[in-house]
Parts: C-alpha cells; structure tokens; sequence
C-alpha cells in the first residue's frame, strides 16, 4: 500500500519515500507516532465467561487490538512465559517496534491481558445472576451450571487464564501478583456473600468448598481431557449446598 495520509512534521521524508515504494503498512507503523494509532475500548461479552471470546474487530482493526488479540490467545494456549514478543508481532502482523509503541513491556501487555481476562469472568458472572434476582440457591446453580457447559467445550481446555499466570509468575514483587490475587480474593467474597445470602449454616465454609470445586474444574481441563469429571461438578456443588452440616437442608430452603 502507498501512504497518502499528511505525516508530522519530520515525517516529510518518509511519505516521500513511501510515495514511490510499495511498503506493508506493518512496516511503516513502526516509525510512526503512538497517535497514529488508535485505541478503541475493548469489548466484554457478558454472554460467556470464557476469556477467549471473540471481538467485533475486523481487518481493519488497529494495531494495538491485533497485538492485544494475539497475546491474548497465544498467552492462554501457550502460557505467558512460553510466548515471545517476537511471536506476538508476528501474530499479529505487525513488528516488534510497533509493539513497543502502543505497549511499554512485555509486563504490562500481560497485566492488560489478565486485567481484560478478569473483567469479563465477572461481567459473566453479573449477568448470570441478574437472572436470578433474590435467589442465591438458583444463582449458585445457575453459575455452575453455565461454567461446567463451558468448560466441557474444547475452547476451555486451557482452564482459568488466571491461575495459570499464577503458576508461571512466581516473582512476588511482578505486577501481575497483585491482579491475581485481587482476581481470587473477589471470587471467595462474592461466593461468601452468596452463601450468607442463602441461609447457610457454615458459609465461610460452604463458599471455601464451593471454590475449590470450581478450582478443580479449571485445574482438570489443563490436565487433561477432564470432561467427564467436569460434567460432575454440578452434582458436587449442590450436595454441598443441601448438605445439613454446611448448607441448607432441603426443607428449609429460602
């Protein structure tokens, strides 16, 4: 392609050069200004707790999108130590320049990806609810029930992007600790208060045991097909919830 946009002031040389030499634009972004370009929000699909889902981008998308799609994915199959900047760029069909353009480290696109991850386990996790307004017994039957659908699909085979950063990162002091662990405090206080809300006889307790199930569904899709053993969370979890020492009993039930 041929640039015919007016550059700064300073660029006059090389929209000189690029008006008479055909150039991938990838190549040119590298040398143009982060203003150039742009940053459109990041879309969240409330629809799916699973952090892959797809985005309304199309070809067109900026660069900063196609880098932040491209880790985002390779980070989840790959792991975050296992990808190179050098493979995000590629990835994303752009340089290594440019990448470090739009993002200042490697560090921070990884704590950008965890964050985005998080937000969309949790606009998930709203709108599941939502449905179920009062009734915590049904929210939490609700959760468990969408997350042991998803994580049957072949899309989840990686499990919690979260807890996998969590093996991976062991520095205390790099910054995505810090989200992780924000990440697992969020997730023991919204099932507490949903077993206080449900009248449980342990709820501290009752919500400790209902996260571990959910843990361990992660934890055996990473390991191996663990299908069938998801498909039994379900079953798990609301024995927990009737159970007479941890839940609420049948009978009383709200």
């Amino acid at each position: 392609m041929k640039l015919c946009r007016s550059l700064p002031i300073g660029y006059g040389a090389l929209a000189e050069a690029a008006s008479r030499v055909t150039i991938p634009f990838s190549y040119v972004a590298g040398y143009l200004p982060v203003s150039y370009m742009s940053t459109p929000e990041t879309k969240i699909h409330p629809s799916s707790p699973f952090p892959n889902g797809t985005t309304a981008c199309d070809s067109a998308r900026c660069a900063r999108d196609r880098i932040f799609d491209a880790a985002r994915k390779l980070f989840y199959k790959y792991g975050i130590r296992g990808v190179s900047v050098d493979q995000i760029a590629a990835e994303a069909d752009t340089t290594k320049v440019t990448l470090y353009r739009v993002f200042e480290s490697k560090e921070q696109l990884i704590c950008e990806v965890l964050e985005d991850q998080a937000k969309r386990f949790w606009a998930w996790w709203d709108s599941v609810v939502a449905l179920h307004p009062g009734k915590p017994r049904e929210q939490i039957s609700a959760l468990i029930t969408e997350l042991r659908d998803f994580m049957e699909q072949e899309a989840a085979e990686r499990g919690c992007p979260l807890s996998n950063a969590a093996v991976e990162v062991v520095e205390e002091d790099h910054p995505t600790r810090a989200l992780i662990r924000k990440h697992k405090a969020e997730k023991v206080r919204r099932l507490r208060e949903l077993c206080r809300e449900l009248g449980a006889r342990q709820p501290e307790a009752l919500a400790d045991a209902l996260m571990l199930i959910v843990n361990g569904m992660f934890s055996t899709r990473v390991a191996g097909d663990g299908t069938e053993h998801v498909a039994s969370a379900y079953d798990a979890v609301m024995a927990l919830v009737d159970s007479p020492s941890l839940g609420v009993p049948p009978k009383s039930k709200r």
